[in-house]
């Protein structure tokens, strides 16, 4: 069998790519839902997603991105490419999922639920660009 190895540097771009992807998608679901909004304060909307993903970003995510980038630089040979996320956050990831999928098809008004998707969306994009930026030490500027 097969198994698609990559190199640390590599595993750290992945997640970087995956978390600023999802961030991105999450704000996307945002987005799309506060433009058909047509009430008058839309814009304390994107606001308060705003201010939700700065503790988000700041107290949650960071700290778990800092955690697996550590975690990642300790690898010295190459190793499975889905090796850049544990075994454990894939569980946690399925929970998440499956989550956001239960919040978008509840009855809680899309306008509300923005805030939550811009909060978090936001927050994963911030912490995903650690990676991007622990990524490109390794690439171009560190010699080990």
């Amino acid at each position: 069998m097969m198994t698609l190895k990559a190199d640390r540097k590599y595993l750290v771009m992945v997640a970087g790519l995956m978390w600023c992807g999802v961030g991105i998608m999450l704000m996307t679901f945002a987005e799309a839902w506060l433009g058909r909004y047509t009430g008058r304060y839309v814009y304390l909307f994107y606001l308060a997603g705003f201010l939700a993903a700065m503790p988000i970003h700041l107290f949650g995510f960071l700290k778990l991105a800092d955690r697996n980038i550590e975690r990642l630089k300790e690898i010295t040979e190459k190793t499975s490419v889905f090796s850049f996320i544990t075994v454990k956050s894939y569980f946690t990831i399925i929970f998440m999922v499956a989550l956001g999928i239960t919040l978008r098809h509840s009855s809680i008004p899309k306008q509300y639920l923005s805030v939550v998707y811009n909060g978090i969306g936001l927050g994963l994009f911030l912490s995903g660009m650690r990676y991007i930026r622990c990524f490109v030490k390794l690439a171009f500027i560190s010699n080990h």
